[in-house]
């Protein structure tokens, strides 16, 4: 008698849970609207449900509210990653999370440009309280905006992985020269640097920072109009001797 009563309750429990993996493929948004809703839903289901593109809005919304069903943190990352939710729930979602979940969900090629920048900036305000280990993952797999941010690390070996990064941006690099924190270590490695110290903005953004050596900065500043290195030795840091010897080297060149 006990084993025809449990039997009823094992059925529906499968006939639910069959309908609810049909309900996640319908075409009618209605349908899996009430999907989402249903509190069987597991994360499992709404990880497979979120690898849907056509998703509406109101569905993501809705699933955002599925506490259930977003405990799985596989199905917290698609739903913040996912091209169509809705900005008031991916942001506050993404703020929850851990480290290189934030590296993932800045590196994904659906999610939006500005959920993007608010992972990285989640990330960069979290770096001083991020250990070691993982400043050095994100230095090297990092957005390019991590890399750049990194930079400035104190860690000479986090900021040399850091300006080896794929995504570092040539904007990047200029900022962190100039910028007052910049280390010694820092401008001497991109003065020194295979990719970086050709190109001749980033020449220019050495010219302006205060610890570029005096043989870098006269072969940078050797091929600049004596006009223009003038503008740009005005905005420089660079200790008053060593612009000195720049402009006078600059004036020798285009004497008669």
């Amino acid at each position: 008698m006990t084993e025809q009563n449990a039997s009823p309750e094992l059925d529906l429990s499968i006939a639910t849970g069959t309908a609810l993996a049909d309900a996640i493929h319908s075409a009618d948004q209605d349908v899996i609207l009430r999907a989402v809703a249903d509190p069987a839903l597991t994360g499992d289901l709404a990880l497979a449900l979120l690898q849907r593109n056509d998703l509406s809005g109101a569905v993501l919304e809705q699933l955002a509210k599925h506490r259930s069903a977003l405990g799985l943190r596989k199905a917290r990352i698609a739903l913040a990653c996912h091209p169509h939710t809705p900005r008031h729930v991916s942001v506050p979602l993404i703020r929850q999370f851990y480290t290189f979940d934030l590296m993932k969900v800045a590196l994904s090629p659906l999610v939006p440009a500005d959920v993007k920048l608010t992972a990285d900036e989640t990330l960069v305000a979290r770096l001083k309280t991020t250990t070691s280990g993982e400043r050095l993952t994100l230095a090297r797999r990092g957005s390019g905006r991590i890399a750049g941010a990194l930079l400035l690390d104190g860690e000479q070996r986090i900021m040399r992985v850091a300006l080896e990064n794929s995504r570092l941006a040539e904007t990047s690099v200029m900022q962190a020269v100039v910028n007052p924190s910049a280390s010694i270590a820092l401008v001497q490695a991109v003065s020194g640097h295979g990719k970086w110290s050709p190109r001749r903005d980033v020449q220019i953004a050495l010219l302006r920072s205060e610890h570029l050596s005096l043989a870098r900065a006269l072969a940078f500043a050797g091929g600049l109009p004596p006009e223009q290195l003038r503008e740009i030795l005005q905005a420089s840091r660079l200790p008053t001797g060593v612009k000195e010897n720049l402009l006078r080297a600059s004036e020798k060149t285009t004497s008669p």
